[in-house]
């Protein structure tokens, strides 16, 4: 796939490509058909933990804290408009201030607009550019997954994704399953359905694909597409958000709306697609924020995105990135190296143009 980006503008954004399924073919590329991969992400979160070192304090400190701990919830407490205590109705958007009701809320509206959506702006920002969850690993050579579709495969048979890698050494077996490959479309169509029916979000996606190219003998409908997409994304599989913000994009499958693009690139990069998180990093440097893409084009390169490491490069040529940055990015692209590296990947690369798993 190819988001052929440079100087700041984009080229036509693919969308990521039906997933499934090794041809029951030879293994020379001239008889193959090259199919890729989707990759695996799952929401993640933090805890955050507090705990207190000493097994006991004096009574005076403890009442100090305590004090403050009141202090605090009082003045938390208080409606923002008229100062009453007890206040106990949220502002719904950032979620900084309390009212008595909705009738203080109203009158402090124009009061506290500014300062709403200063704090709605800083809290959406936190989000976006906190380190995304780390992909999975294969559940054959348990080596991180590559980044870089073709380095990966979904199967249908099982609903795992394995790397490239363990597909090739296992020729027309499924590694993890141990299930044939299938010979035609409607066993690929059939073997799909069959884990779209159990909610597997990977499958929808997959299927969404293929009504979208039109593959495997489904018919194409990118309105069907999108609506696959959309039920994807809601259970989880948050590269959806991708293909969809693509439609918006290029306006085919939905009307063009950049804003829209942008929102879904920004849900596909949270919960981990480096496509997205590059798009993202193009969006404001076109815009001229460069500190934002750089910081986009920073997370791409800790997730294994080559590309971003050019734009890095770019940046540090024309003095918009120190030679700090430019250092981290090489050494976390190193990194991302290191893990996914493997002699029977490399194998694999050699082997099949459409097998490469680093970009």
């Amino acid at each position: 796939m190819s988001k052929g980006i440079s100087k700041v503008t984009f080229e036509d954004v693919n969308n990521k490509p039906p997933c499934d399924i090794i041809s029951s073919g030879e293994e020379d590329m001239s008889s193959e058909k090259k199919y890729t991969s989707c990759e695996q992400k799952f929401e993640h979160t933090k805890t955050h933990e507090i705990s207190y070192n000493s097994a006991s304090s004096n009574a005076d400190t403890t009442d100090s804290i305590s004090g403050d701990v009141d202090s605090g919830a009082k003045e938390v407490s208080k409606c923002a408009n008229c100062g009453k205590e007890g206040a106990i109705n949220t502002c719904n958007k950032c979620k900084s201030v309390k009212y008595c009701n909705a009738a203080c809320k109203k009158r402090h509206r124009s009061k506290h607009k500014k300062q709403c959506e200063r704090r709605v702006a800083e809290l959406h920002d936190i989000e976006l550019f906190k380190q995304p969850p780390p992909d999975d690993d294969c559940p054959i050579c348990f080596l991180l997954l590559p980044c870089f579709d073709d380095g990966r495969r979904y199967q249908s048979c099982c609903g795992k994704v394995i790397c490239t890698g363990c597909i090739h050494a296992m020729g027309k077996i499924c590694p993890f399953c141990r299930a044939t490959t299938p010979n035609t479309d409607k066993e690929i169509i059939k073997r799909t359905q069959k884990r779209v029916d159990v909610d597997d979000a990977k499958a929808i996606f997959c299927l969404g694909c293929d009504y979208s190219d039109g593959t495997f003998g489904v018919p194409q409908d990118r309105t069907k597409a999108l609506e696959l997409w959309h039920r994807a994304a809601e259970l989880g599989y948050t590269t959806a958000y991708f293909n969809i913000g693509n439609e918006y994009y290029n306006g085919i499958g939905a009307a063009s709306d950049i804003e829209k693009a942008n929102h879904y690139y920004e849900l596909a990069a949270m919960g981990g697609d480096v496509d997205a998180r590059y798009n993202l990093g193009i969006f404001e440097e076109g815009k001229g924020n460069t500190e934002r893409a750089l910081k986009h084009y920073m997370i791409a390169v800790m997730g294994g995105y080559s590309d971003s490491l050019k734009q890095i490069l770019d940046f540090y040529s024309r003095g918009l990135a120190t030679k700090d940055d430019y250092t981290k990015a090489l050494l976390s692209y190193q990194e991302y190296l290191n893990e996914v590296k493997s002699s029977q990947r490399d194998q694999a690369a050699a082997a099949r143009e459409d097998y490469k798993y680093i970009g």
